[in-house]
């Protein structure tokens, strides 16, 4: 755990105490979870996600119940390595101990990663530039027990150059009403500004970069990328498909499992939260 010398910002000014213990202000934390067993992100009444746990964590570490908000709201068997969450909370100890204390009770398919102290009014969602997510493939004959929970078994020959060449008509600003829904109002534009897949010892990955994300999105794209590299679709009638605007036409959902939110990206001006900017930052030691 660590976290930098030197003075706080003035907008810390009575957050923390002067012995640099006791805090009471606004949070962020950097999750990561095995999305598997959960219900997704968001918190549901007869179901484990990991809103949920977060917050059952902090009212059983604080004693008080707390509200948690995510940059994204994964879906059900999706993962994460780089969730950002920020919460209200007051905390009589050092902030390692708090991040000691929630990785405690947390369950085992999700922990803090890091946590700080973020501005007053810092929203990970709508404070957020970019989000970047991966899918895994695993194209070896044979199913592997080990990465069944993290990768799409697709059995079968692939060619990722003409899945590579398809992927590049998602670069920029689109309509993507084929390939998902929003999450809330009728706005179906995203930017993309990245869509790229890399193979590696019997799998490929997809990672793409965008503003944000519509609902199945990712998912939609790469069933329909699979089928580019199976030869089921052509380069020219994937790039029809996204310019049809028509959801009708995507035949193949990739499954959840092979999903991974990896970062969450913020303007320079919301990266005061980051610890080179002189906030209190507690990381997990480097493996």
């Amino acid at each position: 755990m660590s976290s930098p010398d030197g003075d706080l910002p003035e907008n810390l000014s009575g957050v923390i105490g002067g012995d640099g213990a006791g805090m009471k202000g606004r949070f962020w934390a950097q999750v990561e979870y095995d999305g598997t067993e959960l219900a997704g992100f968001q918190l549901q009444a007869q179901e484990r996600t990991v809103q949920g746990e977060i917050e059952r964590a902090l009212k059983e570490v604080t004693g008080v119940e707390i509200r948690v908000i995510g940059a994204g709201r994964t879906d059900s068997g999706v993962h994460a390595r780089g969730q950002v969450i920020a919460f209200n909370a007051e905390w009589r100890h050092e902030l390692a101990d708090l991040h000691r204390a929630l990785n405690a009770v947390l369950p085992a398919d999700v922990a803090i990663v890091q946590l700080g102290i973020a501005p007053e009014g810092f929203h990970p969602r709508f404070d957020a530039v970019s989000r970047t997510y991966r899918y895994t493939l695993s194209t070896q004959p044979w199913r592997s027990p080990l990465t069944r929970r993290t990768a799409w078994h697709v059995p079968y020959q692939l060619d990722m150059d003409r899945m590579a060449q398809a992927s590049r008509c998602l670069i920029g600003t689109h309509d993507f009403s084929t390939f998902g829904r929003p999450p809330q109002g009728e706005n179906w534009v995203r930017t993309v500004s990245q869509a790229e897949w890399q193979a590696k010892q019997g799998y490929l990955t997809f990672d793409i970069r965008a503003n944000a994300f519509l609902y199945h999105m990712v998912r939609s794209l790469v069933g329909s990328l699979v089928q580019v590299g199976a030869g089921q679709i052509s380069v020219d009638e994937f790039e029809a498909m996204l310019l049809a605007q028509d959801s009708s036409l995507v035949k193949q959902l990739a499954p959840a499992h092979g999903l991974c939110l990896m970062r969450v990206e913020y303007s320079r001006a919301a990266r005061l939260w980051r610890p080179e900017a002189g906030y209190p930052v507690s990381k997990v030691p480097a493996r």
